[in-house]
C-alpha cells in the first residue's frame, strides 16, 4: 500500500490523469434564471481540494433572499414548462446526457479534485451513472401515462432538492433528471465542500439551451438548505445525507402540503455464509466499503462472517487491503483516495478511537500516508460485538467492523438490528438461500454475490431511519408527480 519497493517485476509507475483538461474559474456565482450572478448579501466561501488543501475557487454563498429569487425563478418557469409535451421535455434531457458524456473527462477530473475520490472511480462509476440517469428518465418523459400513475399524473411544481458531498454529481443526477422529465422545475443546492460539478452542470444546461429557471443552483452552507427547504412555494423537497438532518426536515415540512423524499444514512451488512466464494466474496467487501473511501450510505459497513470461515475469510482480507494503493486521487492507479474535509477526518477519527477504547480490535494496513491533504488508512475492527459504537454508529470512512454468526437466522436477526435499514450483501452459492435470507432482510436494497452495483432502472432507498421514498426506476417518478 505505500510507495516502497515490491521485490516483483511489476513495479507501479504513476499514471496521473490531466489536470488541464478542466479549467476552474477563480470564482463562480450563483445560477438562477440561467445567469450567474453574485449573493445577494455578497457572502462568498472557499472550495478546497481534499488530497493538497489547495483552494480550487471561490464560490458565492446563497442566503434566504437568493433562495426566494431562485424559487420565484422556477415558479415562473414552470408553467411553460410543464406545458411542453413530454416528447419536448425528453428532447433536452437526451441533450444533456450526451454534452455529459462528451465533457466526462473533464467532470471526472473536476469532481476528483474538488471531492477526493479516486480519478478510475469518477471516471468509471459515477460519469457513465450520470449520463445514464438522464438518459433513463428522457425515455420516461413521453410515456407518463403508462407508468402505472394513473392516466394524466401531473407534475408538482417547485422542487427543492439538497444533495451530499459523497456523490455531487451523481446525487444531482438522481434528482434533477426525474424532477425534469415528470414536468417540474429545479432549486437545487449542492453540498458546501463539492460545490464545482453542480456549477458545471449550470454551464450544460446553458450548452443544451435548458429554458431559464428550470434549473437553479444556489451553494451555500445548511442554512442555505433549510431557508430552501422551508419556503412556502416549494413543493416539493428531496434530500440524501444524514439521518440527524433528515429529521429537521421532516419537522419543517410537517403540516404543510410539500411532498418528500429522504436518502438518509446506513449501515449496511455484508453477510458471508460459508460456501461462499471466498476470492470473489473480499473483492465485494472491499468493494463494498473502501469504495469512496466509504462514504457512502449504503456502504457494507458492518461484516458478518459465518464462524467456520472467519480466519480464512480475514487472512485473506487482510492480505488484500495491503495490496490497496492510497494517494494521488488523479493517478488511475489509486483505490483509495482522500477523506472529503477536515471535518469528517475527525468525525472518522474520534469514532474509530472509541472502537478502540471500547475493546475491539483494530488493525489498519501499513501505509504511508501523503503529508498534506484529508487522509485515513483502511481499517477494520475484529472482535466487535452488537453493543460496540462501530457497529452501531454510521462512520461513514473507510473502517470495517467484521461480526461473526452460526445460523441464517443469526445472520438475519444481526443485520436487521441496527436503526437503519438501507443496504445489505448476501454471499453464498445457493440461490434458494439468497432468495431466503433476502425476504427477511429489513434493508431498501439487497445485493447477492455483489456489492454497491447502481443502475438507473432500479429504484434505490431504505427504511427506518435510512429514510422513505424511492430514487431511479419507474418508481422514482412518483415522487415527483401529483398521484
Amino acid at each position: 500500500m505505500s510507495n516502497e519497493k515490491r521485490s516483483s517485476a511489476f513495479e507501479y509507475a504513476p499514471a496521473p490523469e490531466s489536470r488541464s483538461i478542466v479549467d476552474i474559474a477563480p470564482s463562480y456565482g450563483l445560477f438562477i434564471d440561467g445567469e450567474f450572478t453574485e449573493a445577494a448579501d455578497g457572502k462568498v466561501f472557499k472550495t478546497v481540494s481534499p488530497s493538497t488543501e489547495e483552494v480550487l475557487s471561490e464560490v458565492a454563498q446563497a442566503g434566504a433572499e437568493d433562495v426566494d429569487r431562485a424559487v420565484k425563478a422556477a415558479r415562473r418557469a414552470f408553467e411553460k414548462w410543464s406545458a411542453l409535451p413530454g416528447s419536448e421535455r425528453a428532447k433536452y434531457l437526451f441533450r444533456i446526457a450526451r454534452i455529459i458524456q462528451e465533457r466526462s473527462r473533464e467532470l471526472a477530473v473536476l469532481e476528483t479534485l474538488d471531492n477526493g475520490k479516486p480519478i478510475k472511480e469518477t471516471r468509471d462509476a459515477d460519469l457513465p451513472l450520470v449520463a445514464a440517469h438522464f438518459f433513463y428518465y428522457a425515455g420516461w418523459a413521453d410515456k407518463l401515462d403508462h407508468a402505472g400513475f394513473g392516466p394524466d399524473p401531473r407534475p408538482l411544481g417547485v422542487a427543492g432538492q439538497v444533495i451530499p458531498w459523497n456523490f455531487p454529481l451523481l446525487m444531482l443526477a438522481w434528482k434533477i433528471a426525474p424532477a425534469l422529465a415528470t414536468g417540474n422545475t429545479v432549486v437545487l443546492k449542492p453540498a458546501e465542500t463539492t460545490p464545482l460539478s453542480a456549477l458545471f452542470f449550470a454551464d450544460i444546461c446553458r450548452q443544451a439551451g435548458l429554458p431559464k429557471g428550470v434549473v437553479n443552483i444556489l451553494p451555500g452552507y445548511g442554512d442555505t438548505g433549510a431557508a430552501l427547504v422551508a419556503h412556502p412555494d416549494v413543493d416539493k423537497v428531496a434530500f440524501t445525507g444524514s439521518t440527524a438532518v433528515g429529521k429537521e426536515i421532516a419537522r419543517t415540512v410537517a403540516g404543510t402540503r410539500k411532498k418528500v423524499t429522504l436518502e438518509l444514512g446506513g449501515k449496511g451488512a455484508n453477510i458471508v455464509f460459508d460456501d461462499a466464494p471466498i476470492d470473489q466474496a473480499v473483492e465485494g467487501i472491499v468493494n463494498g466499503i473502501f469504495f469512496n473511501q466509504g462514504q457512502v450510505c449504503c456502504a457494507g459497513s458492518r461484516l458478518l462472517v459465518q464462524e467456520s470461515v472467519h480466519d480464512e475469510l480475514l487472512e485473506s482480507l487482510k492480505r488484500r487491503l495491503s495490496t490497496l494503493r492510497l494517494g494521488d486521487p488523479l493517478d488511475k492507479n489509486t483505490d483509495i483516495g482522500a477523506i472529503n474535509s477536515e471535518e469528517q477526518l475527525a468525525r472518522i477519527t474520534s469514532l474509530v478511537e472509541r472502537g478502540e477504547a471500547e475493546g475491539a480490535e483494530r488493525w489498519s494496513a501499513a501505509c504511508e500516508l501523503p503529508s498534506s491533504g484529508y487522509w485515513f488508512a483502511p481499517t477494520l475492527f475484529t472482535n466487535v460485538t452488537q453493543a460496540h459504537t462501530v457497529a452501531r454508529d454510521e462512520i461513514f470512512g473507510p473502517v470495517l467492523s467484521v461480526l461473526t454468526f452460526r445460523t441464517p437466522d443469526e445472520a438475519v436477526a444481526k443485520a436487521n438490528n441496527t436503526p437503519y435499514g438501507l443496504s445489505a450483501g448476501i454471499w453464498t452459492e445457493k440461490g434458494s438461500r439468497i432468495l431466503a435470507v433476502a425476504n427477511r432482510l429489513r434493508a431498501g436494497v439487497v445485493w447477492s454475490n455483489t456489492f454497491n452495483k447502481f443502475d438507473p432502472t432500479s429504484p434505490f432507498g431504505g427504511y427506518k431511519e435510512s429514510g422513505f421514498g424511492r430514487e431511479g426506476g419507474r418508481h422514482g417518478l412518483e415522487a415527483y408527480l401529483d398521484v
